[in-house]
């Protein structure tokens, strides 16, 4: 796979999908556990139709069980990207990309990701963000404009590496 463009996957790395397979399976077993316990105490307070515990606790186990179905709907549609599907030709999921702002020159690296693993104070940006949407498909050399919220801005692409 030499590029993964919006499609609708859960694009992750596989240090990515162990972690989703990991928090599926806390939120399955651990959570749901927890929840049924705080559903259980909140019935022992009284009448049903005036307890505000056993509301919260209902909007909780609602609220879980909703996370659970995204979560195994992005783990079907899941893409796993590795060091093996990446090229450096373009920036694409997997790859890290040195650019230069141009309105002050300054420098920055970006590691491009899936939304589920964007992580923007570690400079993991997702594929799906303005700067990393910009950048796919492009390749060394070329400026890219970025639609900001404050405006565009461009950005020059000085290094692409894994």
């Amino acid at each position: 796979m030499s590029e993964i463009e919006n499609t609708g996957k859960t694009v992750v790395s596989t240090e990515g999908l162990k972690q989703l397979e990991e928090k599926l399976k806390y939120m399955t077993t651990v959570r749901r556990a927890e929840v049924a316990e705080h559903l259980s105490i909140a019935r022992g307070f009284g009448d049903l139709s005036e307890n505000a515990e056993y509301d919260e606790a209902k909007d909780e186990q609602a609220k879980l069980e909703a996370d659970i179905i995204e979560l195994e709907n992005a783990l079907r549609n899941v893409v796993v990207i590795d060091g093996q599907d990446v090229t450096t030709d373009f920036v694409n999921v997997g790859t890290t990309v040195r650019v230069q702002y141009l309105d002050d020159e300054e420098e920055e690296e970006f590691t491009i990701v899936g939304a589920r693993e964007s992580d923007p104070m570690n400079n993991k940006i997702s594929n799906e963000s303005p700067i990393g949407s910009a950048m796919l498909r492009h390749k060394v050399g070329e400026v890219v404009t970025v639609e900001a919220p404050d405006g565009p801005y461009q950005l020059k692409i000085i290094e692409i590496r894994l």
